[in-house]
């Protein structure tokens, strides 16, 4: 592995995961290919040095490891699910060791702050923690037949191999989020992780292999493929992978719906959000600030559940605006490693064009910048992918607005008259993932959870749009493409359902009273 990036001790960090000397791009789980495709630079945004380089994964090495995972499955199904919890288990105890490092190499590998680094971290573990629970309940229905002496009940069998598709903004939480619940559901994974943060996800790969190399877990059970969207193609169009679970871009989870429904498949489709906070005129500043303020800059801006829009009652919307603009003013940016800074760079320069261009479709559109953004320079900039978070006021129609820009751009509009008028304007946007309203008015609450209310797969009242825990099913609706992941009966996307009917008589009655007597 040929690093350059000596400095914020990150090859200490590398020496700590046991990824100081891998520069390969496919594994099994115990083996690691000696992959021969494109070589991947994983630049961090912090300082703009690589900090290793990866040889990608070929279309050799592909087929390879959906033949292991494919034998990996027979034996893996058949182990009770208890105790696929315990190598889960397991696991969480290893990720907790290695809670620091692993915080420190997502934080400088992706940008994001230390804090949001070990807070992803600790999503792994609180997810395996959950993980080794359900895997004692993966439970059925008994119904009752209408036919005396048959017992009809439902059960859940694994599906097979599992591919995981995952993201550059959350590059360790969300691979966990699939896998801690496929394994302990009996189904095997392959991972292709974004191609911008390869080395978490060799970390990841590393950590998972101690521990099921440990528990005599054959090959297979956990897959790794580092390459570029030609990898995510193979998997879509792999009538092998029963369920194809893939986060990022609407427009990406469209070409991974059509080709997985061409084939039939199943897909688990984490896209784009747009997600706003109705602030009613009986909202308490003292929560709407600092909720709305975390929502749009943390990970600057770069989370499906970030802050977009905040819709504002006009009669509290000048001393919202004022509040929110000056606390735009206290916000410290820099290096995402040193605590005292809020906002720390973007993964690349194509985000901060795609940052700069929509602060120039507002301003066309008719918008007026209230916070001017702009690219910074200079010392610990080095990387020219620091920007600062802006806000701009427009109107929920703009084109730009109706877009997913990832980057610390907040739209401020008003509105009139009753709640109704503002979950219309908060509906009003193709996406719908997260959204919140912060009101003391019960009647406005309930309204804004109701049928008629947000259109969202997350709706929260009096906490922000970001920042979801793991013991409730997280996905959204419309283009964020209706997947569900993590918490509650999740689990069920990771399994087939199948109706049992049994009969213990020596008759054969048929439902529906139908006669076939011979």
């Amino acid at each position: 592995m040929s690093a350059t990036a000596t400095d914020l001790g990150i090859q200490e960090t590398l020496k700590t995961l046991g990824i100081e000397a891998v520069n390969r791009g496919a594994s099994t789980g115990g083996y690691w290919f000696n992959t021969r495709g494109a070589q991947i630079d994983s630049v961090s945004p912090v300082d703009g040095k690589i900090i290793a380089s990866v040889s990608s994964a070929t279309e050799t090495e592909y087929e390879a490891i959906v033949l292991k995972a494919q034998e990996a499955y027979h034996y893996w199904r058949m182990v009770p699910a208890p105790k696929r919890g315990e190598v889960v288990r397991q696991l969480a105890e290893k990720i907790r060791e290695k809670k620091q490092a692993l915080g420190e190499l997502v934080s400088y590998e992706m940008g994001k702050s230390l804090q949001e680094g070990l807070g992803e971290v600790q999503e792994m573990i609180d997810i395996c923690d959950f993980a080794v629970g359900l895997s004692r309940q993966l439970y059925g229905l008994t119904m009752h037949s209408e036919r005396a002496g048959h017992r009809m009940y439902e059960q859940y069998h694994p599906l097979g191999i599992v591919g995981i598709i995952s993201a550059f903004n959350f590059p360790v939480a969300v691979w966990n989020w699939n896998t801690a619940l496929a394994w302990v559901c009996g189904d095997v994974c392959i991972w292709k992780p974004s191609e911008k943060t390869p080395l978490t996800a060799i970390a990841c790969q590393k950590l998972t292999q101690e521990v099921f190399e440990a528990n005599g877990v054959p090959e297979g059970v956990s897959c790794l493929l580092i390459g570029d969207a030609e990898i995510g193609k193979l998997m879509s169009n792999d009538t092998r992978i029963p369920l194809i679970s893939a986060t990022g871009s609407t427009r990406m989870g469209k070409l991974v719906g059509e080709a997985v429904g061409k084939r039939l498949g199943r897909h688990l489709l984490e896209l784009g959000g747009n997600n706003a906070v109705i602030i009613t005129e009986s909202a308490d500043l003292k929560i709407v600030v600092p909720g709305a303020v975390f929502g749009a800059v943390g990970t600057a801006g770069q989370r499906c559940t970030s802050t977009r829009r905040l819709i504002i009652h006009e009669s509290v919307y000048d001393k919202v605006r004022d509040a929110v603009v000056n606390a735009y003013g206290q916000l410290k940016i820099g290096n995402p490693l040193d605590q005292n800074n809020h906002v720390g760079p973007l993964i690349d320069k194509d985000a901060v064009k795609a940052y700069q261009n929509a602060l120039i479709q507002v301003v066309e559109e008719g918008g007026k910048i209230l916070v001017e953004g702009g690219v910074l320079s200079g010392e610990g900039y080095e990387s020219g992918c620091y920007v600062k978070p802006a806000i701009a006021e427009a109107q929920n129609t703009f084109k730009i607005v109706q877009h997913e820009t990832f980057a610390p751009v907040l739209y401020l509009m008003k509105y009139s008259g009753g709640v109704e008028n503002a979950i219309a304007v908060q509906n009003g946007v193709p996406q719908g993932l997260s959204s919140a309203i912060m009101t003391n008015n019960l009647r406005e609450a309930e309204a804004f959870l109701s049928q008629a209310g947000s259109d969202c797969g997350i709706a929260n009242v009096n906490i922000g749009t970001s920042g979801a825990e793991i013991g409730g099913a997280f996905g959204g609706e419309k283009e964020t493409g209706g997947g569900r992941e993590s918490g509650s009966d999740a689990w069920k996307v990771y399994m087939r359902r199948q109706t049992n009917t049994i009969n213990y008589t020596d008759s054969l009655p048929l439902a529906q009273g139908i006669k076939f007597d011979l």
